[in-house]
């Protein structure tokens, strides 16, 4: 897609990561405006025209003291229309952090399966494609829309990121029993063992891997089995975000009670919600890395 065809925008709260993308791609954020009215109702639309061109626009979904999810979801959706009213060629809404995504399934009588109703908001305004961070189910998200969807991962990233320190923390240590991926529940295990595949690539060495059984109900978390091993090694716990940190810290304590020598935490959103920052301060994880799709909030 030739650039001058392009135009790239990054809506409010979205700002700097979308400067930073446009950095990376030799670009210029296409400017816009957004107001709010006495009465809270907002627009916003671009300032130049957009005719023809390839749209894309930026907007990670998730809710802060000053903005919630549902008033950044409706602004976004608003955006998305607002440029196909302008004759755009195509608009794909760029969405690091994708909320709602979790609510795939009915896990009670009568529960409301809220992704593919966001998926049919989506639609209902013209949205072309979605692309999408780290996604809670990448099935379940698939199946939820008809317009194109993309999934990115973030295993290749924290294999590449990680390298590095784990080679300075093992040194002569770094073997095939060195290091187990663990995946945090029985439901990231495929993301865990993607992961694990690619670490393991970086590093020249065998990876294990394991995972620790979690129930919630009326969200209360239990369950504390772990399977795998990790006596004597270094694990990472790998998950897909950190909201209050509970399940990571569960399963930190679950892989300290099996002799691991040290966990790190791994997540592609923190969210850190509630009392995450007491969580997350829990010497039982050492390091938390993650991603820029949510800005970072802890103090």
């Amino acid at each position: 897609m030739p650039k001058n065809s392009l135009s790239l925008f990054a809506l409010e709260h979205s700002q700097v990561l979308g400067k930073a993308i446009a950095q990376q791609l030799g670009l210029a954020l296409t400017p816009h405006e957004e107001r709010v009215f006495e009465d809270g109702e907002h627009k916003a639309r671009p300032l130049q025209s957009v005719r023809g061109r390839s749209c894309f626009v930026l907007h990670s979904l998730y809710g802060e003291p000053t903005r919630s999810v549902n008033d950044k979801l409706s602004r976004l959706l608003f955006f998305i229309a607002t440029l196909k009213d302008a004759a755009a060629k195509e608009v794909t809404a760029v969405v690091p952090y994708l909320a709602y995504a979790r609510k795939d399934r009915k896990t009670q009588p009568r529960d409301p399966v809220t992704l593919r109703y966001l998926a049919q908001l989506f639609e209902a305004v013209g949205t072309d494609a979605l692309l999408v961070l780290e996604v809670h189910n990448p099935a379940a998200f698939q199946n939820a829309f008809r317009c194109s969807t993309e999934a990115l991962d973030c295993t290749s990233l924290f294999a590449a990121t990680l390298a590095d320190p784990l080679r300075d923390r093992l040194g002569d240590r770094l073997d095939d029993t060195a290091i187990t991926v663990v995946s945090p529940d029985a439901g990231g295990v495929k993301r865990s063992a993607l992961f694990r595949q690619k670490l393991a690539h970086r590093l020249g060495c065998h990876v294990s891997m394991g995972f620790v059984e979690k129930f919630r109900s009326a969200g209360v978390l239990s369950g504390e089995l772990l399977v795998g091993e990790v006596s004597g090694r270094h694990v990472l716990l790998f998950d897909d975000l950190i909201s209050s940190g509970q399940t990571l810290l569960r399963a930190a304590r679950a892989c300290h009670q099996q002799g691991a020598t040290a966990v790190w935490a791994l997540a592609a959103h923190g969210l850190f919600n509630k009392d995450a920052e007491t969580v997350l301060s829990d010497p039982m994880i050492e390091r938390v890395f993650i991603t820029d799709s949510v800005p970072l909030r802890l103090t």
